[in-house]
């Protein structure tokens, strides 16, 4: 039986090393920084990206990959594995037309092989976590339907929890008013947030400082997992990999760290989070 072959877009934020270890095609989303247009993760690095960011007076603006980039992919992998299903999976629709483009792309085809296109209903290594599990299962040789049934379980049972650093970029991007994010940065405010079952951003909480905002994470983890004892899990940072360290010291007193993933925010998303951002995924293993 031909192998599942795995297709994402670039807002999962996999780490290149897995990328590569699981042959996971990934599709890049594009990023504008007035005239010059860059593709996200192929042209442009997180830590160029992040410095660029905080110099830079306009918001870059994003564009979701098209239905045409994604029939060159599909029509590719086709050409190369014509007996092969394939798993197409994408950012949340709530947050981007990704995955109404691979759907439009998908509709576009003639004669498509078995292809399932995916709505995360979340965002970075929150569905990162989910292709990577997805192409680890297709490397065992599991059916789409057993990778699709296994990815499911692990996406509710998955917890995570986004500490956004300033309230500019969310400012900036019209997610707050202009009042809000002045008032919030001089109160050192720094709100919690989540993805919600429907693929929306929600503010959980807000708490004054980082240090706070940290630990009372990681008592909503402790609070949601129950008597969870191992886990598995995945911290996504803005090209400052030490800023991971108080959260996962403070997960090993409470928990057994199994799988542990370091992983950049990448420039599609950090554009709406902005520098300093630290998201935290957690799985049982």
């Amino acid at each position: 039986m031909a192998h599942a072959v795995i297709v994402t877009d670039s807002t999962a934020d996999i780490p290149e090393e897995l990328v590569g270890k699981y042959d996971i095609h990934v599709v890049p989303l594009r990023l504008m920084f007035g005239e010059e247009t860059f593709e996200d993760g192929v042209d442009i690095s997180a830590e160029v990206f992040y410095k660029r960011l905080v110099q830079s007076e306009q918001l870059p603006t994003t564009s979701q990959a098209s239905p045409a980039d994604y029939i060159e992919v599909y029509q590719n992998l086709m050409n190369v594995f014509p007996d092969s299903p394939i798993l197409s999976f994408h950012i949340s629709s709530g947050l981007s037309g990704t995955y109404q483009s691979a759907l439009l792309a998908k509709s576009m085809l003639d004669d498509p092989p078995s292809i399932h296109v995916v709505d995360s209903k979340s965002a970075s290594y929150g569905f990162g976590l989910l292709v990577v599990q997805a192409a680890r299962l297709a490397a065992e040789g599991k059916t789409a339907e057993e990778i699709l049934a296994s990815v499911e379980q692990v996406r509710r049972q998955r917890k995570l929890y986004f500490l956004v650093d300033t309230l500019e970029y969310l400012q900036k991007g019209g997610r707050i008013g202009k009042a809000a994010a002045v008032i919030g940065n001089l109160l050192n405010i720094k709100p919690i947030l989540s993805i919600d079952e429907e693929g929306i951003i929600y503010a959980v909480e807000k708490v004054r400082g980082r240090k706070k905002a940290i630990s009372r994470m990681i008592e909503r983890f402790q609070e949601d997992l129950g008597g969870t004892r191992d886990i598995n899990v995945a911290v996504g940072h803005t090209a400052d990999p030490a800023s991971a360290d108080p959260v996962l010291e403070e997960l090993s007193r409470h928990y057994n760290l199994n799988e542990v993933v370091l992983t950049n925010i990448g420039p599609v998303v950090g554009t709406h989070v902005g520098p300093g951002t630290l998201a935290v995924f957690i799985w049982p293993n």
